[in-house]
């Protein structure tokens, strides 16, 4: 997990296991949390930074700097980011990549080497440098927090630059409900103007939080994504990632359960994580954590994709769509506010009813040519489009 998804998800997901398991003897056990004790402790988000309370203009290129957990190579929130890094830099900005962890020891020169060389990061000319208590460079004017432990670091950072945050999940639903959530959550206080992966974060930061907030829409990579196969398809795909809890992975095998109850013929691909120790009661493929270029061959041979979203919505709906899978995807405005594209199957996000819509396509006669026009429904959702579209929203603001 360290090397795939970066230190943040190994922190959040062991953080809290590993201190319960401490004997309970007088100081042995330290607060622990993905920020670091010391920001969680001195942010007073009830005196507005004054950054925020007198921002200023810029006209023209800047220096953009990102505060970051480290990333990992199939972190699909980091590959995120950096694309969008990347249409800055293409729009002529300089970007600073700065590194923060409470926990985990990482390499900079590692991560710039991992970010250089791996085909699922785009290439980007951005700095990377230690988060320190000295801040960000003096030539700095504007600040991105990502994730909502990095808002604490930009909060205190003394730098006047302009702060933004680039927010692609409502993170407080990570968390039981506790000291996480509530810091997590008091993030989306800091004033900072948000930029989101979707209209559904946009709409809760600023009808629950009162944050300024624009969108940009979710894309589709067509030279990673396309119809190769114009065959009928025999087999399924469920991206099942028990190590995620927003993805609903037991949900997901009560469902493929059913399904495989109903269609034994066909194959079921499992792929997104190792789930060889799970008990899982039907016939299927381990894919495990398969390779970005590895995805279209396998999305080719499958009909339907069941893409479980319990936060924003996922990033693969729109990708299976590109390669003619069909997904079932769980109703809710977490996920309509993202995308409206007709092909996507939304079903209530119950097993059987997750299953009987699997069916509904598989059984579809027209499926073939379903599949094509499901692919073509994408040609204009693509990145270039949503970075052209955050650029105007990140730049239209500077300049006020």
């Amino acid at each position: 997990m360290l090397r795939s998804d970066g230190p943040k998800s190994v922190v959040s997901k062991a953080i809290h296991r590993w201190s319960r398991s401490i004997p309970p003897e007088a100081g042995t056990i330290k607060l622990g949390f993905l920020v670091k004790t010391t920001d969680a402790s001195e942010v007073d988000w009830s005196v507005p930074h004054p950054a925020v309370v007198n921002p200023i203009r810029v006209d023209g290129k800047t220096v953009v700097a990102w505060i970051m957990s480290p990333p990992g190579e199939s972190s699909g929130g980091h590959q995120n980011i950096f694309r969008f890094i990347n249409f800055l830099e293409e729009a002529g900005h300089t970007v600073r990549v700065y590194l923060y962890s409470a926990h985990t020891p990482y390499s900079v020169a590692l991560v710039k080497e991992m970010v250089k060389n791996s085909p699922s990061y785009p290439d980007v000319k951005a700095s990377f440098e230690d988060y320190t208590d000295e801040g960000v460079a003096a030539d700095v004017t504007a600040i991105f927090a990502t994730g909502w432990e990095t808002a604490y670091p930009s909060f205190r950072d003394r730098s006047p630059a302009r702060r933004f945050y680039f927010v692609q999940d409502f993170e407080p639903y990570f968390y039981a409900v506790g000291s996480d959530t509530v810091l997590a959550e008091n993030t989306y206080h800091f004033g900072f103007e948000a930029i989101t992966a979707g209209g559904f974060l946009a709409h809760k930061l600023s009808t629950e939080y009162g944050m300024k907030a624009s969108s940009f829409d979710f894309g589709a990579n067509r030279e990673l994504y396309s119809v190769t196969n114009t065959e009928r398809r025999k087999e399924v795909f469920f991206y099942a990632r028990p190590v995620t809890a927003r993805r609903g992975f037991e949900l997901g095998i009560l469902a493929l359960e059913h399904f495989a109850r109903a269609r034994p013929d066909y194959i079921i691909n499992l792929a997104g994580w190792d789930v060889s120790a799970y008990d899982i009661p039907f016939d299927y493929v381990n894919l495990k954590d398969l390779k970005i270029d590895e995805l279209n061959e396998v999305y080719n041979r499958c009909a339907t994709g069941l893409v479980i979203s319990l936060t924003n919505m996922s990033l693969l709906p729109l990708e299976l769509l590109s390669a003619g899978v069909i997904p079932v995807v769980n109703e809710g405005p977490n996920n309509r506010l993202v995308s409206d594209n007709p092909f996507l199957a939304y079903s209530a996000a119950s097993p059987h009813a997750l299953a009987n819509k699997m069916i509904e396509i598989v059984d579809r006669q027209d499926l073939p040519e379903y599949a094509v026009a499901a692919s073509e429904s994408v040609r204009g959702s693509d990145w270039e489009t949503s970075g052209r579209a955050f650029v105007e929203i990140f730049e239209s603001s500077l300049r006020g």
